[in-house]
Order: C-alpha cells, then sequence, then structure tokens
C-alpha cells in the first residue's frame, strides 16, 4: 500500500486531509465533486493567517491558482458556492467578490446568483459604517445544473392571491402561488414567523459568544448558510468539497442531508475538529441552531434591552 503524502482520516461519506489546499487538490479526481461549498480566509490576520500575512495582490495571487485546481474537481452539472466579505486595509474596504468574480469566470463558470447573508453582530466600526452582511457568489460549470428549489422554499407572503383574467391562459381564479411556497430570492433570512414573510433576506446570526455551534474557530459560519446551499444544489449521494474546511461547517451539513464530505485544511486541530463533530452529528448529540428558527430579539424589560442609566444622564 502506497504512504500517504499526508495525513487523511477517511470514511464511508467522510474524507479529511491535513494538508495544504494546493497539494490536497492533487488527490481528488478531477470532475468528480458536484458542490465546492466554502469561505476562504479573507486576509484579515486572524489566526490560522498570522504566519501568512499578505497584501492583496498577494491574496489574490495566492488564490487564483488553487481557484483554477478547483474548477477542474466540479463535475458537469456541478456548482460553486463561495461566501465571502471584504479585505480592509488601513480603513479602506476591498470586497473580495468582486475579485473572486473574475476568477471564476476566467475559468468559464458563470455567476447565477450573488447572495446576500445579513447578520446583526459584528465589530464596530467608529469611522465607517459597520459591516452586517456578507456575499454568497453561487457559480456553474455549465448550463445545465442541479438546483432543488422545493427544499428552500419559504412560506408565500399571499397564499390567497390569484390569477386575474388579463392573460387568457384559463388560469383566472386560480392561485397562483406555488403551495410549497415561495422562492427564498438572493436576499434570504431564516426567520419564519418575521423576515421569511415580510423581508426575504439571508438573515442568519453569526457564530459568536452563545451560538449553540461555537467552536475554537474563529470565523465560523452558520450550519443553516451551509445547509441551504447543499440541499439546493446537490442530490443524495453527491460528494461536497470545502477546500478551507475549519471547524467542519460544510461536512456536517453535506453528512445531514445524505451527501459525502471532502474537507481540507492545514491545520491539524481544525481536522480533528471536523472529525468531533461529525461524529457527534452521528451519534446525535451535535449541538446545531435549528435552521428556520427566528433571529432572537431581546424581550421588554430585559436588561440588555434597557437604555443604561449612565445615558439618560449624560443627555441631561
Amino acid at each position: 500500500m502506497p504512504k500517504r503524502k499526508f495525513p487523511e482520516i477517511v470514511e464511508s461519506d467522510l474524507r479529511l486531509l491535513q494538508a495544504d489546499v494546493s497539494l490536497a487538490l492533487a488527490e481528488i479526481p478531477d470532475g468528480s465533486v458536484q458542490l465546492v461549498l466554502t469561505s476562504p480566509p479573507y486576509n484579515l490576520r486572524k489566526i490560522y493567517e498570522r504566519d501568512q500575512a499578505m497584501t492583496l495582490d498577494q491574496y489574490v495571487g495566492w488564490l487564483t491558482p488553487i481557484v483554477e485546481q478547483l474548477c477542474k474537481k466540479v463535475a458537469d452539472q456541478g456548482s460553486v458556492c463561495w461566501q465571502v466579505g471584504n479585505f480592509v486595509r488601513d480603513g479602506e474596504v476591498f470586497p473580495l467578490d468582486y475579485y473572486f468574480y473574475h476568477m471564476f469566470i476566467s475559468q468559464g463558470f458563470k455567476l447565477r446568483n450573488r447572495i446576500i447573508w445579513k447578520f446583526n453582530f459584528g465589530l464596530h466600526n467608529t469611522r465607517r459604517l459597520s459591516g452586517r452582511y456578507e456575499t454568497l457568489l453561487w457559480f456553474t460549470k455549465t448550463d445545465k445544473y442541479t438546483f432543488n428549489l422545493d427544499p428552500i422554499r419559504v412560506p408565500q407572503l399571499y397564499p390567497g392571491k390569484r390569477h386575474t383574467s388579463k392573460k387568457g391562459d384559463g388560469k383566472a381564479g386560480q392561485p397562483s402561488g406555488n403551495p410549497l411556497g415561495k422562492n427564498p430570492s438572493d436576499f434570504w433570512t431564516f426567520s419564519a414567523d418575521e423576515y421569511f414573510d415580510g423581508n426575504p433576506v439571508w438573515d442568519i446570526p453569526n457564530v459568536k459568544a452563545n451560538h449553540p455551534e461555537q467552536t475554537i474557530h474563529p470565523c465560523q459560519f452558520p450550519h443553516e448558510l451551509a445547509e441551504r446551499c447543499v440541499l439546493a444544489f446537490s442530490n443524495s449521494g453527491d460528494t461536497v468539497l470545502d477546500p478551507f474546511v475549519g471547524a467542519g461547517t460544510t461536512p456536517i451539513a453535506a453528512i445531514k442531508a445524505g451527501r459525502s464530505a471532502i474537507g481540507i485544511d492545514r491545520n491539524e486541530e481544525y481536522i480533528r475538529l471536523t472529525h468531533a463533530r461529525v461524529i457527534a452529528l452521528r451519534a446525535g448529540e451535535l449541538q446545531l441552531r435549528r435552521s428556520g428558527g427566528a433571529v432572537r430579539e431581546p424581550k421588554v424589560g430585559e436588561k440588555v434591552s434597557q437604555v443604561p442609566p449612565e445615558w439618560s444622564e449624560a443627555a441631561e
């Protein structure tokens, strides 16, 4: 049996490779992946980036050949979901989706949606408006691609709306909506009680303090975000790849939905964390925020919702 080039964990529906992504991708057959779902490092000097801080040009130069490799791994009917924020230098914002758009388009991929993910919490800026959203770019390799709308539909805003008689197509008086729900659009939320019915935004709480999914990873994206992509852009039995697996959110969403998962990370601690979380998932012990749950807002009377007396005194 040939010796492996780097440490791996291989199970029936999970493969984790601990290695630099550019090396590990060579071990994955071309055309074998239905969905690439990931959030790459933003080069913001987080713990996992501090040993290789780069200029923006260096960052783009590093990821361009990786994107080229990734595109070869995607099946003809496959997709890429690339979730990114901004690179910030001296207070100036550089939207990373702009740079990644050109990388994928140059490989023949087509952008189907630029999805906005809104969240409520984050760093408070003092010299510009505080950032409260990131973007998810959905690319397909060809014009024939997997898209499952029904599993991700949201409740109709006007379920009683009916066709008028103007079209002359015989549908006059019949319900105009789909009984399974409406298309969630490219501006999403998971608050079924409020935002689903009035403002279709991907309003998913980011993984911060007290979030049930929080781990040691400083930039973990939530299970709900990954789950919707897995359900929409892959089918049962397909393979989902995350080349920057981090805390394992993508493999968890994939395995939970009956897919196989491949994860890559050069950090041994994150590989072990991902494996441990998958084991907990299989045992029914992994804590995940319920998909579709309303984003919690403080109730009247709670201490955190009350104006501090110091503010009132200062205004007098």
